[in-house]
Order: structure tokens, then C-alpha cells, then sequence
């Protein structure tokens, strides 16, 4: 079991600890459980979705990093597919606050680059900010999409974001969790660079068109891809880098281990993440970044 979940695993009941175990139990655990974990543990514990996503919360909440707040919030995102995916808020010291990820968007994003293509709910220990929850009304899930608190009714996105603003004000445009794929090239056998492109060609920038993706590897050479998530009301927006740190983290790779990173964007993008993803790169201690353009 990875060292994170230990503190905490006192306090999941034993009926739930021996139904986890199988997974959770695992150093390669991914944070995230199938469809079919999913229901074997629900049978076991005599859970449905929303009781076993609740009970998850604690588990989410362990994945967080908050060197800054030392408030740990922890979120499961669940897919279309019957699959929970893990998230939870995550701070980086010696940048900007606006770097922070939040746990929606951390469970969202996971769930994103594991290849899932809507969600049905998020569930999250504290009340999402407004931060949050404009960033979720840009899903492909519209207004409909469930969020879940503790001790709370379950309620819609709609509930939480009365009267929004949304990428459906501003016309016919992809949607975050859309499959797409924007066929940029560029002329490299260098795979890492070649990981960063494809992941530059499934982001998310249907307002600004300024597409970009990164691939991190870290001193095991394992890789982690990330994509930019672009919304509606700008602000909201997630880099690419912080995509690609989520999925570190949710593997259960140290973010202070990246050894390489190579950051893919367009040449005449209206905006640029190099300055940023740099500076954050730098205060993680990686000595290796790159900038390739298509």
C-alpha cells in the first residue's frame, strides 16, 4: 500500500478496508477504480454509487498536497463508464496561487486523461468554490452533472451555478471530455516529444485555438502526459503542466522527481504556458524543460 493511505486507513471500516484491499493494497494502485472494482466492492460492503463514493472521500483526501493550506480536500469523479476516479487539491510553494488545483478539478482532469468520456457525478468533501464550479459547467455533461457532499441532498450543477455562463453562450464549440484531435505534426522521433504532441492534439482551447500539451518523466523514466483545459470564462482554465502533475500524483509518483519536461505548443498561439510551466518546473526542481513548437 502506498505510504499516503496509511494514516488514514485506520479510519475506513473494516468491511470497506477488506474490499479495497485487493486494489488499494497495490504500490502501483492508479487511484482510480473500475467498473467492475466498483461493483464487487459496492457488493460486498452493501454500498450503492453515492454511499461508496462518500466513503472514498477520506481515501481522496490522503492524495492531497497542501504545503501552503495544510486543508486537504478530496473528490471522486464518476465516469459514464462506471468508473471512480480519485482527485484532490494540490499546491506548489515558490509560485503563484494561481497554479493551486483544486480537487474537481483534479478528479475531473484524472478522469479526462484516463480516457473517460462524460461524467455522471462528482462527489467532494467541502462545498465547491465558485472557481469549481464554473469550471465544471464546461463538461459535456452540462448542468445535469451531480455533485455530492457529506450530510448534504444531492443536488445538480444547476443548483450550485444559477443562471450560468458557459460555452454553450458562445456558440457550437467542443465541450471538455469531447473526443478531438487537431493533427498537429511535428518532425521527431524524440518520444517524449512526440508524447507531448499528442498531447497537445486532444487539449481543450476552442476559444483562444492556442492547443498545448506536456509529457513529464521522472527518475523511474515513467511518463506523465497532460493536456490544456481551456473554459469559457478564461479564469478557470487549466494548464497543461497542471494535468500532467495530477496524473503524477494520482499514479503515486513524487512531483519533485521529474527529471525531464518538454512542454508543445503552437508557434503563433495566442497565449503561451512556457513562462508559467517554467517557473513551476523550477520551484519542483526539474532541470530539463523544453519548448517545442508545431
Amino acid at each position: 500500500m502506498q505510504a499516503r493511505f496509511h494514516a488514514i486507513w485506520s479510519e475506513v471500516t473494516l468491511k470497506l478496508q477488506k474490499a479495497l484491499l485487493p486494489y488499494i493494497g497495490n504500490d502501483d494502485f492508479p487511484a482510480m477504480l473500475t467498473a467492475e472494482q466498483v461493483e464487487s466492492i459496492k457488493q460486498s460492503c452493501g454500498f450503492d454509487d453515492h454511499a461508496l463514493a462518500l466513503a472514498l472521500l477520506p481515501l481522496a483526501a490522503a492524495c492531497s498536497i497542501a504545503p501552503i493550506s495544510h486543508f486537504h480536500v478530496g473528490a471522486i469523479a464518476q465516469g459514464e463508464s462506471g468508473n471512480f476516479y480519485f482527485g484532490a487539491n494540490m499546491e506548489f510553494v515558490g509560485v503563484p496561487l494561481q497554479q493551486t488545483v483544486h480537487a474537481e478539478q483534479s478528479a475531473i482532469t484524472h478522469a479526462w486523461l484516463r480516457g473517460e468520456k462524460k461524467l455522471l457525478s462528482v462527489t467532494v468533501s467541502c462545498s465547491p468554490c465558485g472557481h469549481c464550479r464554473q469550471f465544471m459547467n464546461e463538461l459535456n455533461s452540462g448542468i445535469q452533472l451531480e455533485i455530492c457532499l457529506p450530510d448534504r441532498p444531492r443536488l445538480t450543477l444547476a443548483d450550485y451555478l444559477p443562471e450560468a455562463f458557459g460555452p454553450r453562450d458562445l456558440g457550437d464549440t467542443p465541450l471538455l471530455l469531447d473526443s478531438i484531435h487537431h493533427d498537429y505534426q511535428l518532425d521527431t522521433n524524440d518520444e517524449l516529444v512526440l508524447a507531448a504532441l499528442d498531447a497537445a492534439n486532444q487539449s481543450h482551447s476552442p476559444y483562444s485555438q492556442s492547443h498545448s500539451g506536456i509529457a513529464l518523466m521522472d527518475e523511474q523514466n515513467r511518463v506523465y502526459t497532460g493536456r490544456y483545459a481551456e473554459n469559457a470564462a478564461f479564469n478557470p482554465s487549466l494548464p497543461p503542466l497542471q494535468a500532467a502533475l495530477i496524473l503524477m500524483n494520482m499514479s503515486g509518483s513524487d512531483c519533485r522527481t521529474i527529471k525531464r519536461a518538454i512542454l508543445v505548443e503552437g508557434q503563433n498561439n495566442h497565449l503561451s504556458q512556457w513562462n508559467a510551466t517554467e517557473s513551476t518546473l523550477i520551484s519542483l526542481g526539474c532541470k530539463q524543460t523544453e519548448c517545442h513548437t508545431f
